[in-house]
């Protein structure tokens, strides 16, 4: 396994602080690069979700192509619990991490006996009724008209209160979000618990004859992983002011998947925040020339699964050993002449 060679115990790391400084300034000079706002607010939104997804797919090896019906569940939860109950952005926000985490963990009793292609179809397979159900019950969901009209809640402390309804306003909010869920994350990946998920990725057997609950194990990070896509599913209603089945789909569950793969999430806590952010520039920058984007986007991962199957995060480790040799050859060499 060749996940971030220094493995850390800490809270906060220098990729962490780096990756805070970049997000927390970018509203101040996206639109000197030439993009825009909301581009900001969906880059977030969709880094939280590819984290979380990372868990199952990069950590546990558990290719689930159903998730992004856990995104819609989280969306249109988050909008019911603002209409039918309490208009209030934490308790919404809750009610989406609580209610996808059930939905996900229920799934998760029929797949966390399974492994390989039979948990990557099983996955499909409830991904698939998720959004039957969504387009059909109409009474709930108003079926391809989605659910609309769902307000940006105000940020609510006790003390005070901070309207979310313009852009820069939300992102923050997703910042904040980001921030706590980055750390939390990564001081999880590298405690016990996240080394036998990657314990598990590598052989599930010899952890089972070792001891420990591996069906266990394997459903609770499905359920955790589901939980973090019910919360960007949250946010995720807020930025598009609604909840739609469209991204219940397939096509969607696979674009989060090529997202973390392109991006390395096999080998580097950080590939799920590389492929999306290169997702969606591409998306608006390769956009901004052909409707065919999305196709040189898939040559792109093609090229990368035959050549470099551990994404960009793999090309950047690669890199980095190399300039490491260099520089330790270069002083080995050194300290022979002075010898």
């Amino acid at each position: 396994m060749d996940y971030d060679t220094k493995q850390t115990a800490a809270w906060v790391t220098g990729p962490i602080l780096l990756s805070l400084v970049l997000f927390g300034t970018l509203p101040l000079w996206i639109e000197t690069v030439g993009l825009y706002q909301y581009l900001g607010v969906e880059v977030l939104i969709w880094v939280i979700f590819a984290l979380g997804f990372n868990l199952l797919l990069g950590y546990t090896g558990l290719p689930s192509f159903g998730h992004g019906a856990f995104l819609g569940i989280g969306a249109y939860a988050f909008g019911l619990a603002q209409f039918e109950v309490w208009a209030n952005l934490w308790f919404c926000l809750a009610a989406a991490i609580a209610v996808t985490a059930l939905f996900g963990a229920v799934t998760a009793l029929f797949l966390s006996h399974r492994r390989g292609i039979y948990f990557a179809l099983m996955s499909i397979a409830f991904g698939q009724i998720y959004f039957f159900i969504a387009s059909k019950w109409t009474d709930v969901t108003h079926g391809e008209d989605g659910l609309l009209n769902i307000e940006r809640l105000p940020v609510d402390l006790g003390v005070a209160a901070f309207s979310i309804r313009d852009n820069d306003a939300l992102y923050y909010l997703c910042f904040a979000v980001y921030a706590v869920l980055v750390v939390v994350l990564w001081r999880l990946t590298n405690s016990p618990y996240g080394r036998i998920l990657r314990a598990i990725k590598q052989n599930q057997t010899r952890v089972a004859f070792i001891g420990y609950p591996v069906t266990l194990y394997k459903w609770s990070v499905f359920t955790l992983s589901c939980a973090i896509a019910g919360l960007a599913g949250g946010l995720f209603a807020m930025a598009q002011e609604g909840a739609y089945i469209n991204v219940m789909s397939l096509q969607w569950s696979g674009i989060i998947v090529l997202m973390v793969l392109i991006g390395g999430g096999f080998v580097s806590f950080w590939g799920p925040v590389l492929g999306v952010v290169l997702y969606f520039v591409a998306r608006d920058v390769l956009g901004a020339y052909t409707e065919t984007w999305l196709l040189w986007f898939g040559l792109m991962f093609v090229v990368l699964v035959m050549f470099k199957p551990q994404g960009i995060a793999g090309i950047w480790q690669d890199l980095a050993r190399r300039v490491a040799a260099r520089r330790a050859g270069t002083s080995a060499a050194v300290s022979r002449a002075e010898g």
